[in-house]
């Protein structure tokens, strides 16, 4: 499955006409070591979280240098209950690993996509592991908001 993600976003950002850059490296499974691989600051991170929202799985997209703000999206969303997806049900719905999401919803992934609105407010520059450990894709924040089309509200806060 990793492989069709990364040729799908591919094919969207081609597509779009999006400027990216692609990066093959060594596996990364946290935030850390994937903006260490890069060479890019943990702000320009994407973290990708999927949280079961009450009976909705949706995904979540913050800055890498932040956490969840669970009572925000409950507020916003007006929802009772968020938790995050286990490693099965990560694996089940998306066919991917944790550290690996990317952050898209429809077309690439079946979900309602969510954008915290500080991305691409340090640069305008925003770093993703892309359906796999080893492939990261960096790209402008302002055309990654443009062609993934996520809702955005303020869902992060300081780690």
């Amino acid at each position: 499955m990793s492989d069709q993600v990364f040729t799908q976003i591919r094919d969207l950002l081609s597509s779009a006409g999006v400027a990216y850059k692609e990066i093959s490296h060594e596996p990364t499974h946290t935030s850390e070591e994937s903006a260490r691989v890069r060479g890019e600051s943990m702000a320009v991170g994407a973290k990708a979280l999927l949280l079961k929202t009450d009976e909705a799985f949706r995904l979540f997209i913050l800055p890498a240098d932040t956490q969840l703000d669970a009572k925000r999206v409950k507020q916003e969303l007006k929802i009772r209950s968020v938790r995050f997806a286990t490693k099965e049900e990560l694996l089940e719905l998306t066919g991917l690993v944790p550290g690996s999401v990317p952050p898209f919803g429809q077309p690439i992934l079946p979900f309602e996509l969510f954008g915290d609105s500080a991305i691409g407010t340090v640069e305008d520059k925003v770093a993703f592991n892309a359906g796999s450990l080893t492939q990261s894709i960096v790209m402008k924040a302002s055309d990654w908001k443009l062609v993934a089309k996520p809702v955005q509200f303020s869902f992060a806060k300081p780690a």
